[in-house]
């Protein structure tokens, strides 16, 4: 039997930053994911800082957007591969008014780093744009794809990833460490996403699943180099193809993309775009959110061995890393989680 530090149950964006944690931390331990569904490989990967529908900054976003670029790079140096694009983001502006807006939140504190003041006048003719954009600055894209199979590869050299799906019911539980198989662990976290709600320790949490969908499309004539952010984002990702979307589906929780998704982004796309397209994919996923918008982190109430990190919603990209931070600290130093990312705060009911 093997002795871990750490077992990590999934290897989306939040198992990945406490993967990495781990092992800067010179923990042991081993990834456990089946390499199927999961929200974050088809995240559009977009690290904003700023929700663009209001306005506004969400909960610590400077502090998470500025370590999360930090941890990103250090990946991008621990691997060797490049995962990380400038990508420029320009909001479409829908009437003097959200213009308005826009050069008032551009003078706040927090968002004027991010909002820059100037109007950009639109001089590409395949895009409708009457009211000009505001460019949203520092922003960039994340390859997520490329970097979980980057990091699969890392890890399986070093046998620290198990393609396989996690039996919860084989847990065995002692003092100090649980057995799952052939390995005795100090904790077990699990990173499942929505996939926690076949979790029996955490599935009485309220993750509330969030399906988006998006189309991927060719379009020759487009010749965008930045993301355009109107009802919908487009999203340039190389050699005439661009990301659109994303849906918001909170009833459907399979992870099939559906004709009326297809027919909502089209319909959102053609009143963007004035050129010839093709759709060469659909994809569909469901995002783990929370009903009061804050993720859940912590120590099971009544297995110290079990753990959980979830409801990184849309921004797994940016808020990732903060908090497999935080959920180590407290694991492994004490240290308290916020009361407002703490599961305690729904199991103290």
């Amino acid at each position: 039997m093997k002795d871990l530090d750490y077992i990590i149950v999934g290897f989306g964006l939040a198992g990945i930053c406490l993967a990495d944690i781990c092992e800067r931390e010179g923990k042991s331990f081993l990834v456990i994911d089946q390499g199927i569904e999961s929200a974050s490989k088809v995240a559009a990967g977009l690290y904003n800082p700023v929700i663009l529908k209001r306005y506004t900054l969400p909960y610590k976003a400077v502090e998470q957007f500025d370590n999360a670029l930090l941890f990103f790079k250090s990946l991008e140096n621990k691997l060797g591969v490049s995962f990380m694009n400038d990508l420029s983001v320009r909001k479409v502006f829908h009437s003097i008014e959200d213009q308005n807006n826009w050069f008032a939140a551009s003078d706040k504190d927090g968002l004027k780093r991010f909002l820059s003041p100037s109007v950009i006048r639109n001089s590409n003719k395949a895009v409708n744009v009457p009211f000009d954009y505001g460019k949203v600055q520092e922003t960039g894209r994340l390859a997520i794809r490329d970097l979980q199979k980057s990091y699969i590869n890392y890890l399986e050299k070093n046998s620290s990833f198990s393609k396989a799906l996690f039996s919860h019911n084989t847990i065995v539980f002692k003092d100090d460490y649980a057995i799952y198989g052939n390995y005795r662990a100090k904790y077990i976290v699990f990173a499942e996403g929505f996939g926690v709600k076949n979790n029996p320790y955490f599935n009485s949490l309220p993750i509330v699943g969030n399906k988006g969908e998006y189309l991927l499309i060719k379009a020759p004539g487009l010749k965008i180099s930045e993301a355009i952010k109107s009802s919908i984002f487009i999203i340039p990702i190389g050699n005439d193809v661009y990301k659109v979307g994303a849906t918001y589906n909170w009833i459907d929780k399979d992870w099939k993309p559906t004709l009326s998704a297809r027919e909502e982004l089209i319909a959102k796309l053609e009143l963007v775009i004035n050129v010839s397209y093709e759709v060469i994919d659909q994809e569909a996923g469901v995002r783990p959110t929370t009903g009061d918008r804050r993720p859940i982190l912590g120590v099971h109430p009544k297995h110290k061995q079990l753990a959980i990190i979830n409801g990184l919603g849309t921004r797994g990209v940016m808020a990732g890393p903060m908090l497999a931070q935080y959920l180590y600290d407290a694991i492994e130093n004490g240290m308290s989680i916020p009361e407002e990312l703490n599961c305690v705060r729904f199991t103290n009911k």
